[in-house]
């Protein structure tokens, strides 16, 4: 019988793990509520289940072996520390001792060194928090000059407890700082720092064996690609709960980072998406219920617990304490007043405006259709009823309204636009080119599939100007559509490259496949089967869609996008399909791009943005602040005086009145520069087709641009 070393070597290391020892440089506080965590039963089924449906299905067909098990053990020490500042070197070197042992737990061995290298991660919040606790005996001195390092993502590990003690010394003053430019006492900010890091403390003690579990197969299933994810019974239910939108609340989606809850998404039509305040990558910091209810401080708690805090009655108010994203740690906060509600189908639904564009002594009418979703009632379709609502059925009927207004041209807004249904994304292509393929589809096997346009009877809804505005949370369904436009020729992409995200994913209630499932439920796996791909054979995936005109933007592609995602999928080709395409629009783009460009130049909203934008790039660039409250003082002073001094040199350039304070500039509802950038673009390709379409002695007497005839192509 050959026997492998190998082998035998794993299973030496999990028998010996109880002799894992913490560094004795450092006391461990013992828990006094906390029971020891470890894997039930159903953890084992439930990771063999996963294995099963890895190894057969996952698009990468990847090998649970001994290289995804070093990636899991990174990405579980990540999910664990991410910021580096609990964990000791010493205690990471112990943790090595199972790189290669992780893929053998997951698929047949007991999971108890998991839970173990948990528990030494437990043990050092509560050192820290104990820590910290300590420093709020004394009062710092804000008059010192020191810096707090808040972006530790890329640090070494600390070598020993005097280090970390050193890094939590300067993290309780920059906590106590933040308060203390808020205006608040010594004794306000020690009571209020004592109760959150009291809380966080009381949180981390009644984790269950679930959340260490579920945290665990996310490092798992992460490690094969950004998208596929395990949810746990309870976060199963949670998950329904958001998906089906049967329960009142704000409508944004959330997750914890560090200690913070950050807003992930905003789901468009509820009551955040109405408001338009709250935006992605912003930290709640406070929620209070009720126009006048006291803010309960939720740093370091749970996030279901936030969640439960924001959720309530239909018609009642809940107050968010908001940190914008991006910004500085102590900078200042904003309170967004939020009417909970339902989050209704109608109000997810496709809007239309109308933007006038004087050029040429003629105002100039272009359509704008924002498609926040990608949506189709499959309940009510498959109940017979032939009003269900879908995104192609509201667009279509907004193109007709808007053509009886005779719009000029129209821009399909696709901003933010997370995707959907991808019925509804073949379906509104079809909209504007003639019956053929929209997007391929290769699945875990490599079976190549094609989807066409749904619609058998070859009818366009606009043959006008179009473009199609996105930016880099386009995404998905969104990025087919975009793709298809783009690829058949039939308009023109404006803005930022997209997301990147162009894989296919299947959900797989575990319970299913028991005979007898656990009382509570084995939660549900979620994981990447396939590929899109554009009918000219390039993928979506990790590269998105490149804009034909690109437009300046403050979202950073650097750190938002799959392809700053370390497993994402890679981008790649198959063989183009057949399809038929409009004459190339590539003389019709540079001279687009050559007008916008000279009209920019000039443009005092475009050069606004510039300026933001350098300003946002600036603080983004920023790993550190100053624990000086005069110097943080003055930077948030200076910070201010120079957003105001910006807006005021934007309205002084347009003939607007100057504003007098920023609280009125905080209450201005800014212009919509992508947007108008686009409709300016829009009108030039009107202007073209007009050209194009005239007699020549008539183009030549109005226009006086006779030689831009030969840029327009359809």
């Amino acid at each position: 019988m050959r026997i492998h070393l190998t082998s035998i070597r794993k299973r030496i290391g999990i028998v010996i793990f109880a002799a894992l020892l913490l560094p004795t440089a450092s006391p461990i506080f013992a828990s006094t509520d906390a029971t020891k965590l470890a894997p039930v039963a159903r953890h084992e089924k439930i990771g063999q289940l996963v294995t099963e449906f890895v190894q057969k299905s996952h698009y990468r067909h990847a090998s649970v072996d001994d290289d995804l098990s070093s990636q899991v053990l990174d990405g579980y020490i990540e999910s664990l520390d991410n910021n580096r500042m609990y964990l000791l070197a010493s205690d990471v070197a112990a943790f090595e001792q199972y790189r290669l042992l992780l893929d053998d737990m997951v698929r047949s061995e007991p999971l108890d060194p998991v839970f173990e290298m948990f528990e030494v991660y437990r043990t050092r919040v509560r050192e820290r928090l104990q820590f910290a606790l300590t420093e709020l005996q004394t009062e710092p001195d804000f008059s010192v000059d020191e810096d707090y390092l808040f972006d530790r993502e890329d640090m070494p590990w600390a070598a020993n407890t005097s280090e970390l003690d050193e890094l939590w010394r300067l993290r309780v003053k920059n906590d106590a700082l933040s308060l203390a430019l808020a205006d608040q006492t010594w004794d306000e900010i020690n009571e209020k720092l004592d109760k959150r890091y009291t809380r966080f403390l009381k949180r981390m003690d009644q984790m269950n064996s679930d959340d260490v579990f579920e945290m665990f197969m996310n490092s798992f299933a992460h490690a094969l690609d950004p998208h596929s994810s395990y949810l746990s019974p309870r976060n199963s239910e949670e998950y329904r709960i958001q998906m089906s939108l049967s329960y009142f609340g704000i409508g944004a989606s959330l997750q914890t980072e560090d200690d913070y809850v950050m807003v992930i998404n905003i789901i468009p039509g509820g009551p955040a998406a109405i408001d338009g305040l709250l935006q992605p990558k912003d930290k709640i910091t406070g929620v209070a219920q009720g126009a006048d209810g006291e803010l309960v401080d939720v740093i370091g708690w749970r996030l279901d617990d936030v969640v439960q805090l924001i959720r309530g009655p239909a018609e009642t108010v809940v107050r968010l304490q908001v940190m914008p994203a991006g910004a500085l740690p102590g900078a200042g906060e904003k309170v967004i007043t939020l009417t909970r509600n339902q989050v209704k189908l109608e109000e997810q639904a496709a809007k239309s405006q109308v933007i006038t564009i004087p050029r040429d002594g003629r105002d100039w009418t272009i359509g704008v259709i924002d498609v926040p979703s990608f949506y189709r009632d499959y309940r009510a379709l498959s109940n017979g009823d032939k009003d269900y609502t879908s995104t192609t059925k509201d667009v279509k009927r907004l193109i007709g309204e808007l053509e009886e207004k005779g719009v000029d041209g129209l821009i399909i807004d696709l901003r933010n636009n997370g995707g959907g249904h991808l019925t509804e994304a073949t379906a509104l292509s079809g909209l504007f080119i003639d019956n053929g393929p929209v997007v391929q589809l290769r699945n875990s096997n490599g079976r190549i599939s094609r989807l066409d346009d749904p619609d058998p009877v070859p009818r366009v809804a606009y043959h006008g100007p179009l473009a199609v505005l996105v930016n880099r949370y386009s995404a998905s369904a969104s990025e087919i559509f975009a793709a298809a436009i783009q690829d058949y020729a039939r308009g023109v992409i404006i803005g930022q490259q997209t997301f990147g995200k162009g894989t296919v994913q299947n959900l797989y209630s575990l319970d299913q496949y028991v005979r007898r499932p656990d009382d509570e439920g084995l939660g549900q796996l979620t994981l990447t089967i396939g590929k899109y791909y554009r009918v000219t054979g390039e993928s979506t995936q990790h590269r998105g869609v490149d804009p034909d005109i690109a437009l300046p933007s403050p979202i950073d592609a650097n750190v938002v996008g799959e392809s700053v995602r370390e497993t994402a999928l890679p981008w790649d080709t198959i063989r183009t399909t057949e399809f038929r395409a409009g004459t190339p629009l590539d003389t019709t783009i540079d001279s687009l791009t050559a007008n916008h460009i000279s009209r920019a130049k000039e443009d005092p909203d475009f050069q606004y943005l510039l300026e933001g934008i350098r300003d946002v790039e600036e603080a983004r660039s920023r790993k550190s602040v100053s624990l000086n409250i005069d110097r943080r003082r003055t930077e948030r002073e200076d910070e201010m005086a120079k957003r105001l001094d910006r807006e005021n040199h934007r309205r002084a350039a347009l003939d607007l009145d100057a504003l007098a304070t920023v609280e009125e500039l905080e209450a201005l509802e800014g212009p919509d520069i992508h947007l108008d950038q686009a409709a300016a673009i829009v009108t030039d390709l009107a202007v073209l087709r007009e050209v194009k379409s005239a007699p020549p002695a008539q183009t030549a007497r109005n226009t006086g641009q006779p030689a831009k005839m030969e840029n327009l192509q359809d």
